[in-house]
């Protein structure tokens, strides 16, 4: 068995089973220890699988998310070029949806200049960043004010999302799985994120490369529920099969 394809194959077994140790791996696979670890390390580089003490590889999970301040400066380059291709994507006369985030605002700074564009949002950023977009059309959807991200949130998102029909929807996320979909740590911001899809014909993810493969507490829709998805060409070939091989259209830039 070829290096790669063991490698492969150690992900896939991991992800069915959450854990596994190094001598449980060499066994199942056949090879040395020392081989099995070499793998691990090289996963574990490539972002896929995390190990912890004792030689137990997990997948990685993301429990919370930092503060907007911290995570508008964190990867950084790969947002705004995702913010750029995102933003090529809405057509004239599109009524979109832009979920909140350190992504998504990075559309709304690539669509200033356009026209005949509507744009519903929960996060203040976006809004602002479009305040002199005069050829715009911005529409809050209301709710209580998250202070530390500026998002808008609660029952009053939740009703006014759900008496919209949009062209498209960009939805940020924390956690992206090959296997559970989207996810998200906090369970008060799932039924905005579900309101967005619900209400959008395409459903497009933004997220940078380090948010896939993660796990997180909720879901918040299955993979069948998005049409495209762009990330940094960081990503690597291992880390979007799956979505291609889902009937995904995935950009890397």
């Amino acid at each position: 068995m070829l290096a790669a394809e063991r490698k492969q194959r150690i992900i896939d077994y991991v992800r069915q089973y959450s854990t596994a140790s190094v001598n449980t791996l060499a066994k199942q696979f056949s090879v040395h220890e020392a081989t099995i670890r070499r793998d691990l390390m090289e996963i574990e580089q490539e972002g896929l699988l995390k190990r912890t003490h004792g030689g137990v590889i997990v997948e990685q999970w993301t429990h919370d998310e930092p503060s907007f301040n911290e995570r508008s400066s964190q990867n950084l380059d790969q947002k705004m070029r995702i913010g750029k291709l995102a933003a090529s994507l809405v057509e004239d006369g599109d009524h979109i949806i832009i979920d909140s985030g350190t992504t998504t605002l990075h559309i709304a700074k690539n669509l200033v200049h356009r026209s005949n564009i509507t744009v519903v949002t929960n996060d203040m950023n976006v809004a602002a960043e479009l305040r002199d977009a005069t050829r715009i059309k911005v529409i809050l959807t209301g709710g209580e004010l998250y202070p530390h991200s500026y998002m808008l949130n609660g029952m009053f998102t939740d009703h006014v999302l759900r008496s919209l029909h949009t062209s498209k929807v960009f939805i940020g996320t924390p956690a992206l799985h090959p296997q559970h979909g989207l996810m998200h740590p906090e369970a008060q911001l799932v039924p905005a994120k579900q309101g967005m899809i619900r209400a959008a014909q395409e459903v497009i993810v933004v997220t940078d490369d380090t948010k896939i493969g993660k796990l997180s507490l909720h879901t918040v829709a299955p993979n069948s529920s998005i049409h495209t998805l762009i990330t940094g060409r960081e990503a690597t070939e291992d880390q979007i099969k799956p979505f291609r091989d889902s009937g995904i259209t995935v950009y890397t830039v």
